[in-house]
């Protein structure tokens, strides 16, 4: 299916209180900063949510919390991935149930599984809800790669609305699209590639700097959206120094100090991610204040 959302969605952090905890009032700072930042879904629960960390009575807090606090102002779409496919299948019911207009399945991670388990994943959780389910490549982190020839194939899911795209691949991305596109969109999960992602047919983008610079990642989009590559280029150009500054640690260390420096009290990542060094907080500090956001 073509045409879910078009624009910009955010991977949201999860902000924790340093005993552990949720930090919800934080958390609402943070869906109102991104809706005011024109930002057209919230991604919760993500790899950027760490919900890795968290047990499932959170997660279902969160998503509740979520529902009730964006009503109906922008998509939301819950994270419900895996390397468990019961576990997926589970978690994916559970979401739909507590109003989520879509889902962001990463593939099964660690199991190491071969493309034919990574179809008969996404039919197990495609054929379990009726919702929109985007299936999210990140072979960095999951040690799996939905090559092209299986994107095309999981295209023709009824429900699968998007391939959302972390591969670092360029050549790979451009044969996936060629073969996706009459059936479903394709979405950049790559803060440094949202601009080519786009300018080849991309329907939109997933971003981590987002949490950040909402505006300005929706500025990308919108000039690449109008034709427009040579403004496209100036933003994308202004935003590269942070999106580096953003991935100096693992996702989400910096992004989650970056917010605390605005202000959005985001606590810090649990175990056993840490705290982000000095040394990087000054660079990361030092671009939040060179693309003009207020510190």
């Amino acid at each position: 299916m073509k045409g879910f959302f078009k624009g910009t969605a955010t991977a949201m952090i999860t902000p924790f209180y340093k005993d552990g905890g949720v930090n919800f009032e934080a958390f609402g700072k943070m869906i109102e900063y991104q809706i005011a930042g024109g930002t057209d879904a919230l991604v919760i629960l993500g790899t950027t949510g760490e919900p890795s960390t968290m047990l499932d009575e959170e997660k279902v807090a969160v998503m509740q919390y979520s529902v009730k606090k964006i009503d109906g102002r922008a998509k939301i779409i819950f994270g419900t991935g895996s390397n468990n496919t019961a576990n997926a299948v589970a978690a994916s019911i559970r979401a739909e149930k507590l109003g989520a207009d879509g889902l962001l399945c990463v593939t099964p991670y660690y199991n190491k599984c071969t493309q034919k388990g990574i179809i008969e994943y996404y039919k197990a959780i495609c054929g379990a809800v009726k919702i929109p389910v985007i299936a999210y490549n990140v072979p960095a982190r999951t040690g799996v790669n939905i090559l092209p020839a299986t994107a095309e194939e999981l295209s023709k899911i009824p429900n699968i609305a998007g391939i959302k795209e972390a591969c670092g691949n360029m050549e790979q991305i451009c044969e996936t699209m060629r073969r996706v596109r009459p059936y479903c969109d394709v979405y950049s999960g790559d803060d440094n590639l949202n601009l080519p992602i786009l300018a080849i047919g991309g329907a939109g983008l997933i971003s981590v700097v987002s949490n950040i610079a909402p505006k300005e990642v929706k500025q990308v989009a919108e000039y690449v959206f109008a034709c427009d590559l040579e403004k496209a280029n100036a933003v994308q150009d202004k935003l590269l120094p942070l999106i580096d500054a953003c991935f100096t640690e693992v996702n989400p260390i910096p992004v989650k100090a970056g917010c605390d420096m605005l202000g959005l009290d985001a606590g810090v990542p649990r175990a056993p991610l840490t705290e982000l060094e000095d040394a990087h907080k000054k660079i990361l500090k030092d671009c939040i204040h060179n693309l003009g956001i207020k510190i």
